[in-house]
């Protein structure tokens, strides 16, 4: 007997067409082309020999085209799932060096050498090149908003590694700068910042005053959808989870009809918000919040809020809610959200010694 093997020939022309494409692109120089195919042709490279070769090729091509910071940032992407970062980075480097000559082009280098530092999570070495990028500013550019936005991606990473003190004075010569040149969106940005880092060290209260300034000020939706999201951790600090909830439902509400994007991580907020209070046994707080939030929903979004909701009680000890939970369980049709409910309803294992 012999056995068809299927071959799907439009696949197999495409994929040759994308190579000969990525071909003339390379020796074009060509990074807007080569950005374009950049997915599928990677995706095609099956071997991770051939696909750190075809890196290497293209480090070489990304620091000559006129534009290079977006091919850079994905050629850094592939590297950090290769477990490289150091040779995703290399490029940026090679990009600073060579644009020292140049006042305006070696800044942006700087700032997108440190960019790449904090997107790869090495804030310590996002540091060290902003205050070379800060000193550069300073002494040569003498540009006071780029001087500001330095500064408060510098206390943005100092944060980072724990120094949050450090992080709001450097946020507040910011927000100073800001002010002074009535540059009221960074000026507001600068303000829910400092909020969270008052709220980081405790200072509920500080960060509160914060966020209720930007609240009061000509805003847009994302500026206000952060507030709420930071006036939330406030509340949850205090341990007033209803209000927690509010600001959250408020956000979402926002967030609805600004961006997928915004909206997603204003849901991804709210989920590990709700993970955390079912871990610590806040079940009350759970299911009293349910229904705001169910009602923001025409499709089965509004079903797996329910049912987060019997969930709550389940946990509590109301085994009738077990019932309620399975029924509203079977109308969430979406497997992601079905996911998180299935997470949610396992028991939780823990591990005792006796001594």
């Amino acid at each position: 007997m012999f056995l068809t093997r299927v071959i799907n020939w439009d696949q197999v022309v495409r994929m040759d067409e994308i190579k000969l494409e990525w071909e003339r692109a390379m020796a074009e120089k060509n990074c807007e082309r080569l950005l374009d195919l950049f997915d599928d042709y990677i995706d095609s490279i099956e071997d991770e020999e051939e696909l750190r070769r075809e890196l290497e090729r293209l480090k070489e091509v990304v620091v000559e085209c006129e534009d290079p910071y977006e091919l850079a940032h994905e050629i850094l992407h592939v590297y950090s799932h290769l477990g490289d970062i150091e040779a995703g980075i290399e490029p940026y480097r090679r990009l600073v060096d060579m644009k020292k000559d140049d006042p305006e082009e070696y800044a942006t280098a700087l700032y997108y050498l440190a960019d790449a530092y904090e997107h790869a999570g090495m804030p310590e070495k996002a540091i060290e090149v902003y205050q070379k990028l800060l000193k550069h500013e300073e002494e040569v550019l003498k540009n006071e908003k780029e001087i500001a936005l330095t500064l408060a991606n510098l206390a943005v990473n100092y944060d980072e590694i724990g120094e949050t003190e450090k992080a709001i004075e450097l946020m507040n010569r910011a927000r100073e700068i800001f002010e002074k040149l009535g540059d009221e969106k960074n000026y507001l940005i600068s303000l829910l910042d400092l909020a969270h880092f008052k709220y980081e060290l405790g200072d509920y209260d500080a960060a509160e005053e914060l966020i209720r300034e930007v609240l009061r000020n000509p805003r847009d939706d994302e500026i206000e959808i952060n507030a709420k999201l930071i006036e939330a951790e406030i509340w949850a600090g205090r341990g007033d989870y209803d209000r927690a909830f509010k600001a959250l439902r408020e956000a979402l509400v926002k967030a609805i009809n600004v961006s997928d994007d915004i909206f997603g991580v204003v849901f991804d907020t709210l989920i590990d918000f709700i993970s955390g209070l079912l871990d610590e046994g806040s079940y009350e707080a759970i299911f009293r919040n349910m229904e705001g939030l169910a009602e923001l929903f025409e499709d089965d979004t509004s079903y797996f809020f329910r049912a987060i909701g019997e969930l709550a009680k389940w946990k509590a000890g109301n085994d009738e809610a077990k019932k309620r939970f399975e029924e509203f369980y079977s109308r969430v049709k979406n497997e992601e959200l079905r996911e998180i409910l299935d997470e949610w309803k396992r028991p939780k294992l823990t591990l005792s010694l006796g001594l």
